[in-house]
């Protein structure tokens, strides 16, 4: 791999989408390059007449607003497919995050036609590596990786945060998307978001309504009545928080779960149908029971 100066518009930038947007970050950038110029070469593939780039978008726009017509340039590959393989090997987690990888597998998959082994193969990776990373592009929506690709909410809550309430809680995409659309934007700090969700996806619903209707500030006030962990608490109070997060899962679980189409066996019917009416004969006594230990909680 040659690096070479080349000519900025002859750049076709349309895997541009494919990378995470970092304002702060792209503005110290600027203020580098007017200083010392472009330092590293961006990287591509193709020759003279069709040159793609595929990495140094950052360090594009700036040269772009510098007014710079030319830039250092290192060509992959000639060939698209081998130049995207070619990146994934040779980066790293500073180069490229998760979901930048798992947009580009995608690529390789529904535009160039590779299978997970044949991915695996050419990147000397294992097959559940690529799997991963499909898995993740598949159950990314569309609004969600927009506003994560624009800077809008940070990739590390919808990894670290997120999807630990979709695996654990089964909650609804839909639901993760109204969290999302309700704090992008905000300049919040991860410990922020962090908070916030805890308090949409398993506080009551006053709090998730709070938050679709742009009340942070209430929900943060609200937050700081609340200790941070169950250090203050004896045995038998941690055993009730326990048991209170147990009931909330499952129920949200159970509310989802009557959904199902696929249930068809008179055998489950049957017992189904037993179980139901066992905890329906207890509903008026459990809401009873809840509104009043809630009530007491909250004068306490």
């Amino acid at each position: 791999m040659m690096k070479k100066t080349v000519e900025i518009a002859s750049l076709n930038c349309r895997y541009e989408e494919f990378r995470i947007k970092n304002k702060r970050s792209e503005a110290q950038l600027l203020a580098s390059i007017s200083q010392h110029g472009i330092t590293e070469a961006l990287e591509g593939t193709g020759g003279h007449e069709k040159r793609i780039l595929l990495n140094g978008f950052k360090r594009y726009r700036c040269a772009i607003k510098l007014g710079m017509t030319q830039v250092p340039y290192t060509c992959l590959d000639t060939d698209e497919a081998i130049g995207i393989i070619e990146l994934l090997r040779i980066s790293n987690t500073k180069t490229l995050t998760i979901l930048e990888q798992a947009l580009l597998i995608d690529e390789l998959k529904t535009v160039f036609k590779l299978n997970t082994s044949e991915i695996a193969t050419k990147l000397a990776r294992s097959k559940s590596w690529v799997s991963v990373r499909t898995n993740l592009c598949n159950e990314l929506s569309d609004s969600i990786r927009q506003k994560i690709f624009n800077d809008q909410f940070p990739a590390y809550s919808y990894m670290y945060t997120l999807r630990q309430f979709i695996r654990i809680n089964g909650i609804s995409k839909k639901e993760i998307e109204q969290f999302v659309e309700a704090v992008s934007g905000k300049k919040l700090s991860i410990r922020d978001i962090e908070r916030l969700a805890y308090s949409y996806f398993k506080g009551p619903d006053e709090f998730k309504e709070q938050i679709n209707n742009n009340n942070l500030n209430w929900v943060f006030e609200r937050l700081k009545e609340v200790p941070k962990d169950q250090d203050g608490c004896n045995q038998r109070e941690r055993r009730m928080l326990n048991d209170l997060e147990i009931l909330q899962k499952y129920i949200q679980k159970v509310m989802r779960a009557t959904h199902d189409k696929h249930y068809t066996s008179p055998a489950f019917f049957a017992q189904a149908n037993l179980l139901t009416g066992g905890i329906l004969s207890k509903q008026t006594l459990l809401t009873q029971t809840l509104k009043e230990f809630y009530d007491r909680t909250g004068q306490a």
